[in-house]
């Protein structure tokens, strides 16, 4: 009998959990697009289109090889490798969110827009993190916060659309854009913008911006 519950519970922690936290996530993005004023069909689409392409980058500039100090063994040794050094931009990550982005501009007021995203971009900023394997992880609290604030604030009729827009174009500025040459030279190597896909800041911080705005 005990083997059984640990059985059923390394099954719930490695298949189930991970499996309902999914379905979770993708069931709030579908409400949140449908906020944003499109229908289920959409919404969908949209996600499938998002998560098939999160693994395809398109290069911006040319590409280098550069000479970097790689540490081994606790720092306690280094040695010097060559890397490929350039930047991409994630076509599911971020260059669908900029499309949708794009598609809303002639439909919502400009300046309110533009006031939510200097303020998104400044909170980005602060709160983003360079992790060395994982690329720039940023805290999300604030930038939603503000997003949804700014939005409801200056553009009540328009708050789903505005605070998604300035998530989008907030966390692309502040947190990927204005760290870009420090993360290069950090890195040492290739870097994606956008390159989680789905689950980039990038997107998350518009789809939970126009969620809260529903509240």
């Amino acid at each position: 009998m005990p083997f059984f519950y640990l059985f059923f519970i390394l099954f719930f922690v490695i298949i189930l959990l991970p499996l309902f936290t999914t379905l979770i996530f993708f069931y709030l993005a579908k409400a949140g697009f449908t906020f944003l004023e499109f229908s289920s069909e959409a919404a969908l689409f949209i996600l499938f289109l998002i998560f098939i392409t999160s693994f395809i980058n398109i290069p911006l500039g040319k590409k280098r090889m550069v000479q970097v100090v790689e540490p081994r063994f606790l720092g306690l040794f280094q040695r010097k490798v060559w890397r490929i050094q350039g930047v991409s931009l994630n076509v599911g990550g971020a260059l669908i969110p900029l499309l949708i982005v794009g598609y809303f501009l002639s439909r919502i007021p400009l300046e309110p827009l533009i006031i939510t995203t200097g303020v998104v971009s400044f909170f980005s900023f602060l709160g983003a993190r360079f992790i060395k394997e994982k690329g720039v992880m940023i805290s999300m609290i604030l930038p939603v916060l503000f997003a949804t604030f700014f939005a409801v604030l200056l553009a009540p009729e328009h708050a789903a659309q505005v605070a998604f827009s300035a998530g989008v174009l907030g966390v692309l500025i502040g947190a990927d854009l204005f760290h870009l040459p420090w993360i290069l030279k950090k890195s040492g190597g290739a870097v994606s913008i956008g390159g989680a896909g789905i689950f980039d800041g990038i997107f998350l911080v518009g789809i939970a911006s126009a969620l809260l705005t529903t509240i």
